[in-house]
C-alpha cells in the first residue's frame, strides 16, 4: 500500500456506484482509487507466465488499485470499467486500432456508464425475474471477479470428464441464478437449468443485461463506401493495454 500511495492517482467511479455491495464494503461507496501505470506494471503485461494463465489483467489491475478491496468481491461489470481506467491512466484517452482495414483513433474519455437500472439497491445484489412460460420466480444475482474463477474452474474439470462438451452457457447459469421460488438448494438450482425452456432462458438474459450496470463499450464508422455502421463492439486485447507490443 505505501508503495502505490506514491504514486499520483484518480477516483474511478464505478458503472454500479456500489450499490450491489454490502455497506461493510469499500466498493459499496461507488469509487475505487488507482494509481498511474509505471515501469512495474509493464512488468507486468509482459510477464509470459500471467499472458499464458490468463491472469494478467488481473495482476494489473490488483496492482494499479489504491483502494483496500476483496478483489474477487469485485463484480465483473466494475472491473471492466477498472480496465479501461487503467488504459487511461497508463497510456492516455486516444486509443488507436485497426478495424476493417481502417486506423480508428477512439477517446475513451467519452465511455459512459449506462443508465442504472430501477431494480439496483443499495446492499443488495439479488433481482427476481418471472420467467414467463414456467410461471417461476428465478432469483440471480451479478457475477463477481470470485464468481468468474469457481466458474472457469468447474468448466476446466467438465472438459476433463467430456473434452468434447459444451458447458459454458448452464455453467455460468448455474452459478447466477441463486434461488428458484425461493428454493436456494444447489441441486435444485442446477437441475432446473438444465432442463430451462429456451424462450424463458432468452428473457432471462435479456432481463440480467438490462439489470447489469455496464459501459457502453461500442463505436461508430464510416466505410470508404461513405456507409455508417453502428454499435460495433470495441476491440480489446494485449495492445489495449500495452500499444507497444504491436501485438
Amino acid at each position: 500500500m505505501e508503495e502505490k500511495l506514491k504514486f499520483p492517482t484518480e477516483q474511478i467511479e464505478l458503472p454500479s456506484k456500489g450499490l450491489p455491495y454490502s455497506s461493510e464494503s469499500p466498493l459499496s461507496k461507488g469509487v475505487i482509487e488507482m494509481k498511474y501505470m509505471s515501469a512495474k506494471e509493464e512488468d507486468i503485461l509482459t510477464n509470459v507466465n500471467f499472458l499464458k494463465n490468463g491472469t494478467v489483467i488481473d495482476k494489473l489491475l490488483q496492482s494499479m488499485i489504491v483502494t483496500p478491496i476483496n478483489y474477487d468481491d469485485l463484480l465483473v461489470c466494475d472491473k471492466n470499467a477498472l480496465l479501461i481506467a487503467a488504459r487511461i491512466l497508463g497510456y492516455g484517452k486516444d486509443y488507436e486500432f485497426n478495424y476493417d482495414n481502417q486506423k480508428i483513433t477512439f477517446d475513451l474519455s467519452t465511455v459512459d456508464p449506462l443508465p442504472l437500472h430501477e431494480s439496483l439497491t443499495p446492499g443488495k445484489n439479488e433481482f427476481d425475474f418471472h420467467l414467463p412460460k414456467a410461471n417461476i420466480i428465478v432469483t440471480f444475482k451479478l457475477l463477481t471477479h470470485g464468481d468468474e474463477k469457481k466458474i472457469d474452474r468447474e468448466i476446466q474439470g467438465l472438459k476433463k470428464v467430456n473434452p468434447q462438451g459444451s458447458f459454458d452457457q448452464t455453467t455460468r447459469l448455474k452459478h447466477t441464478i441463486v434461488a428458484i421460488n425461493g428454493d436456494r438448494e444447489a441441486t435444485a438450482i442446477r437441475g432446473f437449468v438444465d432442463n430451462m425452456l429456451i424462450s424463458d432462458l432468452r428473457e432471462l438474459r435479456k432481463h440480467i443485461n438490462k439489470v447489469t450496470p455496464e459501459l457502453s463499450l461500442k463505436f461508430s464508422y464510416t466505410k470508404d463506401d461513405g456507409d455508417v455502421v453502428e454499435g460495433v463492439n470495441l476491440p480489446i486485447g494485449i495492445s489495449f493495454l500495452w500499444p507497444d507490443s504491436e501485438l
